[in-house]
């Protein structure tokens, strides 16, 4: 899948959901499929810190479609829920030694937030 059907995919779910102002939109899975779900992967950043099961993405990517067809088996079934997020605190960047906290999702919500980002 190309970046344009990619973004055509996601153009037509904008505009979904400007036509339905104030209505949640609750069944967006039919719109993912594993080609989707392969290039969600491609684009998401692979140097990230493990989420909350410890998985890297070369750990990921080591059995990649069968992880990615589970992850679309359990959206399209609507089984996937998104696990808890592991929560690190990095420093600010402001000279007083203040921190700031970061959520990290299991790999496998970086795939699924890519599908809707």
């Amino acid at each position: 899948m190309g970046l344009t059907n990619l973004s055509t995919k996601r153009q037509r779910i904008a505009e979904l959901a400007r036509s339905k102002s104030g209505v949640a939109l609750s069944t967006l899975h039919h719109v993912f499929d594993l080609e989707w779900m392969r290039e969600a992967y491609r684009l998401t950043r692979k140097d990230g810190a493990p989420g909350i099961d410890g998985v890297t993405a070369a750990e990921y990517a080591q059995n990649l479609e069968s992880n990615l067809s589970d992850l679309l088996e359990r959206i399209m079934s609507g089984r996937y829920q998104a696990p808890p997020v592991r929560r690190v605190y990095i420093p600010k960047g402001d000279g007083a030694g203040s921190r700031r906290p970061l959520g990290l999702p299991m790999w496998a919500s970086y795939c699924t937030l890519r599908n809707l980002g």
